[in-house]
């Protein structure tokens, strides 16, 4: 069974990435009103998780912030190194 579980993962359950995702925007409107910018934070911690899997430079780790009204896009762009 162990085997049919890592082949076939099951998918988070709609609930949980509803609450997820609940979190965030909770957490990003709190920021907005009294926190500093956080895509310094997130940089940071994309760096680390993706150091795990191999070798990046912080400098090809963009992310960016384009709001245009009650509209936010964070758009981020990782260059991973050649294999």
């Amino acid at each position: 069974m162990a085997l049919l579980s890592f082949l076939f993962p099951s998918k988070p359950k709609s609930a949980t990435a509803a609450k997820e995702r609940l979190q965030i925007i909770i957490a990003r409107e709190r920021g907005h009103r009294t926190g500093p910018d956080f895509l310094p934070a997130l940089h940071r911690e994309l760096l680390e998780v993706i150091s795990k899997y191999t070798r990046v430079n912080p400098d090809d780790i963009k992310l960016s912030l384009d709001r245009q009204g009650n509209l936010e896009v964070l758009e981020v762009n990782v260059v991973l190194p050649d294999s």
